[in-house]
């Protein structure tokens, strides 16, 4: 029996009925991951995107901690919680991050962010098969609803897109990216069933994906450099402070409350925001295809929110 299935009445409620903190959450992380793929562009260009993404998981590892220290948590792991632990900061922070920026070097990010809507889609695949949950029919719909409201968001820069070899080599990169995290989905949940606190385990992944992406870094010869320019720096500690300490703390929490699927579905609500921002510095334009994909992803949240808690 699952556990949606032996919960009380009251139980499935408080699954259907979002709380305020979980609408916040969601508000709040779709600021954050929304405004970071500019953010991300700043950082391009003198760093390696391998070493970039290793001095942003670093610096927030170190800021959770200080934050779990100042809060009196209890900051260590037992060995299953490290391995847990251990494999967020594998799929999630080290191979998820270089695959998606290792894309958006080949194809627009219009094509990344459509490619990435399908999380919500994937955790419902992955869960199924690893942990046997069965995830209600209004999620998978409202999961599909995501993905053709940014294809529909995104649908010039799709269309324009050359679909070179190279572009489909970033479009196999991508979709290896939303595996992977989805990969990661699931050893968070098994840190959270293994009784993890999130601030705990979230500043150990994010230590062991900047270990890891350094000892890449070091095999295969990358420079460490810095940029001392202050569009670096500051989008270097927006990248840390808000996209991965403030963003990933809210992001765990609502998935322990509402499933992965439904805080996934934020990777599918960021792309309105991104183009809002690119509208505000880059002169992005918006047509009546944009206009009808952001009513459909908004959408398909709603319907995650009034299903049951899903994966």
């Amino acid at each position: 029996m699952s556990a949606d299935q032996s919960a009380t009445p009251s139980q499935l409620e408080s699954h259907t009925q979002p709380h305020w903190y979980d609408l916040a959450a969601i508000l709040v992380c779709t600021l954050a991951w929304g405004t970071t793929w500019f953010a991300i562009t700043k950082q391009l260009g003198v760093v390696d995107p391998v070493v970039s993404i290793t001095y942003r998981f670093a610096l927030a590892a170190v800021l959770l901690f200080a934050w779990g220290a100042f809060r009196r948590e209890s900051l260590s792991l037992n060995r299953a919680q490290h391995f847990a632990a251990f494999g967020v900061g594998l799929f999630t922070f080290a191979v998820d991050y270089s695959f998606v920026y290792w894309a958006e070097e080949r194809v627009t990010s219009a094509v990344v962010a459509v490619v990435f809507a399908a999380m919500a889609f994937m955790n419902l695949i992955v869960f199924r098969v690893v942990f046997g949950q069965r995830a209600p029919l209004l999620a998978w719909a409202a999961a599909g609803l995501g993905v053709l409201g940014v294809a529909l968001l995104s649908w010039e820069e799709i269309v324009t897109a050359n679909m070179s070899s190279r572009a489909l080599t970033g479009i196999g990169l991508t979709l290896a990216g939303v595996f992977a995290a989805a990969i990661g989905n699931v050893y968070a949940r098994r840190a959270e069933m293994a009784g993890a606190g999130v601030v705990a385990s979230t500043g150990w992944a994010m230590g062991y994906g900047a270990a890891l992406l350094a000892i890449f870094a070091m095999v295969t010869g990358k420079t460490w450099a810095f940029e001392f320019t202050a569009p670096y720096i500051l989008s270097l500690l927006h990248l840390s402070v808000v996209g991965s300490v403030i963003a990933f703390a809210l992001y765990y929490g609502l998935a322990r409350r509402r499933g992965y699927a439904t805080a996934s579905y934020i990777s599918a609500l960021t792309p309105p925001l991104a183009m809002f921002v690119s509208a505000l510095f880059e002169g992005k334009s918006w047509g009546l295809y944009a206009l009808g994909g952001v009513v459909l992803v908004l959408a398909g949240q709603v319907l995650l929110l009034r299903s049951k808690k899903a994966a």
